[in-house]
């Protein structure tokens, strides 16, 4: 969800994607050239110049995100997305050989779009976080997913989730170098994004070797108080009425609740990681759907970390926990990078 526009919803302004400062490779080789023995340079001098050269590999390798938009024919309209590229991407191993990177699948909440994590300063902190060595390297790649909860419709006329799984997932993972299969991809998600990344992977658990969600919108409420509610013209349910029908079509909101999805598919999920927190103080009650899960998950022996922390329902929270989520997903991932 969110609260005023302005700040987690966001200021409406586009964010502009600056290219990363790179230093030429004519100047790495002029500065390499004067690496040559010369019995007059000092130690301090030679010290000065690999201080150089190490600061120049370390601009190179600096990430990039990449901004554009993948024609839906599911939609049928043009999706933007955001992909944060690491600095090592382009960078050649021992044998010469590129190599593929895990994707992790990031999805924002209600309100806002594919540049919302770029505007919070989320990829700056995540660039901190390889720089201090603290995650390894992945792709994070982030569609815009409007107001969708990231499922299909209950009248079928944005089938969201279709165009998830069958086009963007697999434009992705033809334009990048990614690594094949469940191993090499995760997915995470935010309050609305929460709720679409525990239903993607509780849904498809052979597709994800991972899920993580930060103040997830999952909601116990039954279909009467929501049917309640939306003749109340509570704002919130404007926004669920354009995705579970109005007044609420009971079984579209039971076949995507992940709740009813976590029992269906308890046995893959078993060899999943899992991991999702909220604020105790959340503005929208989710720590009461979140404490549910936790209990559902240890009753049916799904290993999972739950952690509930102090805050409220606000991007200084998730920004306040996004290195754990981050490390959660970087030791899960491990190895999984390969040559091409």
């Amino acid at each position: 969800m969110g609260q005023a526009r302005g700040w987690w919803i966001g200021n409406g302004r586009r964010f502009e994607k600056s290219k990363p400062q790179r230093l030429k490779p004519r100047f790495l080789r002029v500065l390499l050239a004067r690496l040559k023995p010369c019995p007059s340079r000092s130690f301090f001098q030679y010290l000065s110049i690999a201080f150089l050269v190490v600061f120049a590999q370390t601009v190179l390798a600096q990430g990039r995100i990449d901004c554009s938009s993948v024609d839906s024919r599911v939609l049928k309209r043009p999706v933007r997305y955001c992909v944060q590229v690491p600095g090592h991407y382009d960078q050649k191993d021992g044998q010469g050989q590129l190599r593929r990177f895990p994707v992790l699948y990031y999805l924002h909440g209600l309100g806002d779009d594919e540049q919302s994590f770029s505007r919070s300063g989320g990829w700056t902190l995540i660039e901190d976080l390889r720089e201090h060595g603290k995650i390894g390297d992945f792709l994070i790649a982030a569609p815009d997913g409007d107001n969708s909860f990231y499922i299909n419709s209950a009248d079928g006329r944005v089938r969201y989730s279709d165009f998830f799984v069958r086009e963007f997932m697999p434009y992705i993972e033809k334009k990048y170098r990614v690594v094949p299969g469940r191993e090499g991809r995760a997915i995470t998600g935010i309050s609305m994004g929460g709720y679409g990344a525990l239903r993607f992977a509780f849904a498809y658990p052979e597709m994800f070797s991972a899920v993580s969600a930060q103040s997830a919108a999952l909601m116990l409420t039954s279909a009467d108080d929501l049917n309640a509610a939306s003749e109340a013209r509570f704002p919130v349910m404007n926004a669920l009425g354009l995705v579970f029908g109005n007044p609420l079509d009971v079984a579209h909101w039971r076949a995507n609740d992940p709740f009813m999805l976590a029992k269906k598919n308890r046995a893959v999920l078993k060899s999943m990681g899992i991991y999702f927190n909220c604020g105790q103080s959340d503005d929208y009650g989710f720590e009461v759907g979140a404490t549910a899960l936790d209990k559902q998950l240890t009753a049916e022996g799904i290993p999972h970390e739950y952690h509930p922390y102090p805050g409220r329902h606000s991007f200084n929270y998730f920004l306040s926990h996004l290195e754990e989520v981050m490390e959660f997903h970087s030791r899960g991932f491990g190895k999984a990078v390969v040559s091409r």
